[in-house]
């Protein structure tokens, strides 16, 4: 495979993902970022202006580092008992580039917060084009915060150029892969699959291909929009992303846009499609706009309890 816009390191890094995930995954995500548009579109001009207009924007800047701690109950028949009680903080689309103060906001709000492991549902960046150093650096200055266990997906705004340095410091992805989480003799299997709202590239059964039958399984996915997918895979609790649960909303709460397909149920918050638990994140970041209104950022606990 041929990376020429890499320099030699980057090319032997890539050399070896492509070794572990597929050279055509690796060559088809590298391909799809390449025709990405980067420029500014016109729509998120005239939201700024809108809000700027409207008076809005300053207390929607202030919202931005409101970053609220949210806890979500779960009960998952099939949970073994010994990882009755675990709990997983959940963080989305911190989008790390946005704005240069919002690091130290969310490590203040990450510290003193207890809980067993960590999941990281994607949208580390702000921009899906360019450099990215600056979003390593700060996922190393977080990470001494976040625990011993720790997983991660890659959202629509993140290349998959990241990961290399992503799990150098200390972030395991799992790209269409699924792991087990050991406690004793009980295990849980999680799997995270790659972006499935721009890129598409996700891969559900490759994802699951050494799950058995029998166990308890958790879904990391960017987005929510493979619910139907993962229930009928036999998902039991999925965690996602993406939506920012509309980030400018009306009062009340009500999105106006999600950017996403997925009905309006499963945009933010707790919800259950069949016998599978779902929780979509609003972020903890925000994205076009460094605004929020009427839906302020999260952080997530979620406390899993055996049905």
């Amino acid at each position: 495979m041929q990376l020429t816009d890499c320099d030699p390191e980057e090319q032997r890094a890539l050399a070896v993902l492509g070794e572990r995930i597929g050279a055509i995954y690796l060559r088809q995500r590298l391909g799809l970022e390449g025709e990405r548009y980067g420029g500014a579109r016109l729509s998120h001009r005239l939201i700024r202006a809108g809000l700027t207009l409207g008076g809005l924007r300053k207390r929607g800047r202030r919202n931005v580092l409101n970053i609220q701690v949210r806890d979500n109950t779960v009960r998952l028949p099939r949970l073994p008992p010994a990882l009755d009680g675990t709990t997983l903080l959940h963080i989305s689309d911190p989008h790390l580039d946005m704005d240069a103060g919002f690091l130290a906001h969310l490590i203040e709000r990450v510290q003193g917060l207890r809980f067993d492991a960590c999941v990281l549902t994607g949208d580390f960046r702000f921009h899906g084009f360019g450099p990215y150093q600056a979003v390593l650096d700060a996922l190393a200055q977080l990470r001494p915060h976040l625990g011993e266990q720790v997983h991660a997906v890659l959202g629509n705004h993140d290349s998959i150029r990241m990961v290399p340095g992503m799990e150098q410091r200390g972030y395991p992805v799992l790209m269409n892969e699924s792991m087990r989480w050991q406690r004793g003799d009980a295990a849980m299997a999680i799997v995270g699959i790659d972006d499935a709202h721009y890129f598409r590239t996700h891969n559900l059964h490759q994802a699951m291909a050494g799950v058995t039958a029998d166990e308890c399984v958790l879904l990391l996915s960017h987005t929510p929009e493979p619910y139907r997918q993962a229930a009928h895979a036999g998902v039991d609790l999925m965690l996602s992303g993406h939506t920012h649960g509309g980030q400018v909303c009306l009062p009340g709460g009500i999105p106006i846009l999600t950017d996403t397909p997925t009905p309006r149920a499963y945009v933010r918050g707790a919800w259950r499609y069949r016998a599978m638990a779902g929780y979509t994140s609003v972020g903890c970041g925000s994205s076009v706009v460094d605004v929020r209104l009427n839906c302020l950022p999260e952080l997530t606990l979620h406390r899993l309890q055996r049905a």
